[in-house]
């Protein structure tokens, strides 16, 4: 401890012994005696919170009266004790409140094994060459996918090229919004009505579950809610839904709805993805000298309706329905069909389902329709004529086959299941790996006998 001692007991505080001479004007032989304690190796790290707004000779400044107090602390569980405990303890003694409010503990980056990092076993990788492959974002993509809250970081470089990937899909799903020419003079489509309508309520519910997670510091899981929000909802169904026909005019309300959705969605992706956000931002509007999306305020969540997000749930379900039996059958997307409906289901939303689906017609009747492939949603149920489209007998005729295939692959499974040596003495994971061919045997089976009672 850089302090000396008269015989008086005075204390003289200096960098050495000659400075404490010197500033003190003292004589070479003036008696004094060092302090024989030593401060602890994290002494000065105890200040920290303190130190750094000059909080112990200045008490009182600006600075140090807007951020003492501080919000949050990031540190990794190994120090909790050597700094966490001991700034919170200074904390008190020299300002009677801790110094923050909550504290993250990040885990430690492993690879898939989960063994730790290191270049003997020559696993950790380069994070340079990381980003000049996958590009800064791709690579923080990667780590959050990775990073589960309060658990350790399993690396895996498939995840980085996950994150270039949905960097990819956000930039093309830009160009593809701005591609499109507006015209103020043509009406807005029904189903662009319908899908504004749906996606405002489902954004803001993610909204709000979005930033319940991050009070909840679960930042993957609010990665993973905005990766979905964006790739599963936005592109795959709201951008179907309003995008206009090839080479035709957007009108200038569904216009405008888009891009404001894309504003908030490039927001909730920027603290994930702050270069290409950033870059997106920047081309949407124009903007004033030193405006950037970092200091934009996080969206807020607004009221929503569930009932209009579950409805279209349902809608969703009947669209992809009629896309099963499309690619079940082999009927290309150009082929426009014929929708019979029995029973009650979201009649307001036809017009969302007649072009999500390419259908001819939607109709509702009273009885069963012989000879169609039909689908059951809630008590609803779907049939579609394949009449003209497939050539039933030669579809019988190869569903047949794969279903006689099916059968005997299931019989040969069972015998092995149905031999006590074998379920007793193989590894436990082999057995398993039967089990699951039985169950998706089975599960085969039942589809192709239920196309083939339809088709029948």
């Amino acid at each position: 401890i850089p302090a000396w001692y008269d015989d008086l007991g005075n204390v003289y505080v200096g960098y050495d012994i000659d400075d404490v001479r010197e500033k003190n004007k003292l004589p070479d032989d003036f008696p004094l005696q060092q302090d024989e304690d030593v401060l602890d190796t994290w002494f000065s790290s105890w200040l920290w919170p303190i130190s750094v707004f000059d909080g112990i000779n200045n008490p009182d400044n600006k600075d140090f009266g807007y951020y003492y107090p501080t919000n949050d602390l990031v540190t990794a569980p190994e120090i909790l004790f050597f700094w966490v405990a001991r700034m919170i303890i200074a904390g008190y003694e020299y300002k009677d409140e801790k110094p923050f409010q909550n504290v993250y503990l990040t885990g430690i980056v492993r690879d898939h094994l989960r063994r730790k990092m290191s270049k003997s076993l020559g696993n950790s990788p380069d994070p340079i060459e990381l980003m000049k492959k996958y590009g800064a974002d791709g690579v923080r993509v990667g780590m959050l996918l990775c990073s589960p809250a309060g658990g350790d970081l399993l690396f895996d470089e498939s995840l980085t090229e996950q994150g270039r990937n949905f960097g990819n899909k956000i930039w093309n799903a830009f160009r593809l919004v701005k591609s499109w020419t507006i015209d103020s003079a043509i009406e807005q489509p029904e189903s662009a009505k319908q899908a504004i309508e749906w996606f405002k309520h489902r954004l803001n519910a993610e909204i709000e579950e979005i930033n319940d997670l991050y009070e909840k510091f679960r930042l993957s899981d609010a990665l993973m809610a905005v990766y979905k929000l964006f790739w599963d909802e936005f592109t795959s169904w709201y951008l179907e839904l309003i995008k206009p026909a090839y080479q035709k005019p957007i009108d200038k309300m569904t216009f405008e709805a888009t891009m404001s959705f894309f504003d908030i969605m490039v927001k909730l992706l920027h603290p994930f993805m702050p270069f290409i956000t950033e870059e997106l931002w920047q081309l949407m509007a124009e903007r004033k000298d030193g405006d950037s999306l970092m200091i934009e305020k996080m969206p807020e969540e607004e009221s929503y309706n569930e009932d209009v997000i579950e409805s279209f749930e349902v809608v969703k379900e009947i669209i992809s329905g009629i896309r099963n039996i499309r690619n079940e059958n082999n009927i290309a997307q150009k082929e426009s069909l014929s929708l019979k409906v029995k029973g009650e289901y979201e009649k307001q939303y036809d017009s969302s389902i007649v072009k999500m689906a390419n259908l001819s017609s939607i109709d509702t009747t009273e009885i069963k329709i012989e000879g169609a492939v039909t689908f059951m949603i809630k008590s609803a149920e779907f049939y579609i004529e394949l009449e003209g489209l497939v050539d039933v007998e030669e579809e019988l005729k190869k569903l047949n086959e794969e279903l006689e295939y099916n059968k005997g692959f299931l019989k040969s499974v069972m015998k092995k299941l149905s031999n006590e040596r074998f379920v007793n003495n193989a590894p436990e994971q082999v057995v398993g790996i039967e089990k699951k061919k039985k169950e998706d045997a089975e599960a085969k089976i039942k589809v192709l006998e239920e196309r083939i009672a339809s088709l029948n």
